[in-house]
């Protein structure tokens, strides 16, 4: 069977469980952020083992399931969880559900991630606007035979991150308030994404701020590369879960991660929801 094969068996089974319910907008649900699922109205649960050619996520944090439903007025499809180029997965793998959120009908794609800030005036729990990506991870999913089924062979990516969406999401932005009341910190930037799964040293972070890095990750570019091939629009927003300063650098540990996502998760959250209310598809 080829690529497409594999994609279409799959967007056939996930559809034999909808009971009619066709996606129009598609969430990746980044570390710590995978709540936002349990917000969706009439959800349908589909784990990923059990979705044909699907890998698995093994990240703590990441649930590993699909959940379809309505989310303020629209029919959305969220992945708890996400597939790593670092779990050992070829780029391929990685990007297949966004091709299959594609083939069930999806017309944009929300991108999440953790991030650590290596902009000096950012600070953690900031999210982030993510305007444009540097690919660092040594490889990219469309490497090898281009079936035009899926995009063309040389996919434009001035636009990797639609302009239109981002302007939408900053007005939003203005409006979202924490559950004390507290405003939300919405920054831009440039998203660096490396393969991991080690934390970078200081002097990679060093470079990586001065080749015009603000934040940097261990997934979404490859996301995002794929959903231009196959011509969907793209939403990303990073949650700064801890600084990556190079000559101020001081250990890291997941838990950390986690728990400086969890403290932003309201504010996310509601952001989102006021995203997925005006957003026009």
């Amino acid at each position: 069977m080829t690529y497409v094969d594999n994609i279409n068996e799959a967007a056939d089974y996930i559809r034999s469980k909808l009971g009619g319910k066709a996606p129009e907008l598609g969430l990746i649900l980044g570390s710590g952020l995978g709540d936002l699922a349990d917000r969706i109205e009439d959800g349908v649960a589909i784990d990923y083992s059990d979705v044909p050619h699907f890998p698995v996520s093994t990240v703590e944090g990441h649930a590993g399931r699909f959940v379809v439903g309505t989310l303020e007025g629209k029919t959305v499809i969220a992945m708890q969880g996400r597939f790593h180029f670092y779990e050992g997965y070829p780029m391929q793998k990685v990007v297949f559900p966004v091709y299959v959120m594609k083939e069930l009908g999806i017309k944009a794609l929300v991108v999440t991630n953790a991030a650590g800030g290596m902009n000096r005036s950012f600070q953690p729990g900031d999210l982030m606007l993510i305007r444009d990506h540097i690919n660092l991870t040594g490889a990219n999913p469309l490497v090898g035979p281009n079936d035009s089924r899926l995009g063309p062979r040389f996919p434009d990516m001035s636009q990797a991150y639609n302009r239109e969406l981002g302007e939408l999401l900053k007005k939003l932005a203005e409006d979202v308030k924490g559950p004390e009341g507290d405003a939300l910190r919405l920054v831009e930037g440039v998203y660096c994404g490396i393969s991991g799964p080690a934390y970078m040293t200081p002097s990679e972070l060093t470079m990586l701020a001065r080749m015009g890095g603000d934040a940097v990750g261990m997934s979404t570019v490859a996301e995002t590369i794929a959903a231009g091939h196959c011509g969907l629009r793209v939403l990303g927003i990073s949650c700064i879960t801890d600084m990556a300063i190079g000559e101020e650098l001081e250990p890291l540990t997941h838990e950390q991660v986690m728990a400086t996502a969890n403290r932003t998760k309201p504010k996310f959250i509601e952001l989102v929801k006021s995203f997925v209310r005006e957003v026009n598809l």
